[in-house]
């Protein structure tokens, strides 16, 4: 997901075409105002933590672009093409490396797990706004 500060910022164009250039697929994709419950059911792992108030409020203060990506071992790639949760710690050529200015504003989520992303998934999107497509660039990328 590109958070709120990734909009507002205008990078939503150069984050997602790091990912297509890494040779992921994107199969769902949209823009949305994030309610204060799909927030807080989302973030519910840090539930009881001093931060948490905070990260809702954040995360429903603007826009986000809600996005599922495919490809092989895509949620580890997806983890370095982020980079570290402080941008401070994140390697240069990383969107948070690159773009990141403080950890409370650190412009993207990635799930960290595919157990995760599966559940985020399920949070996030309907299963008639997925759309399963196989590009032609597939036989250049994977043996």
């Amino acid at each position: 997901m590109i958070k709120p500060d990734g909009v507002q910022r205008h990078l939503v164009g150069e984050i997602i075409s790091r990912f297509e250039a890494k040779g992921f697929t994107l199969v769902g994709l949209k823009m949305m105002k994030v309610s204060r419950e799909l927030a807080e059911q989302h973030y519910d792992v840090h539930k009881g933590k001093s931060f948490f108030s905070s990260l809702v409020d954040f995360i429903i203060s603007a826009p986000v672009i809600a996005m599922i990506w495919e490809g092989e071992n895509v949620v580890a790639a997806a983890r370095k093409i982020i980079g570290a949760t402080d941008p401070i710690n994140a390697e240069p050529g990383s969107i948070r490396g690159d773009f990141g200015v403080s950890i409370g504003r650190n412009l993207i989520h990635g799930s960290d797990a595919i157990e995760t992303a599966r559940r985020e998934i399920e949070l996030w999107f309907k299963e008639e706004e997925l759309v399963g497509w196989e590009p032609v660039r597939q036989s250049w990328l994977y043996e």
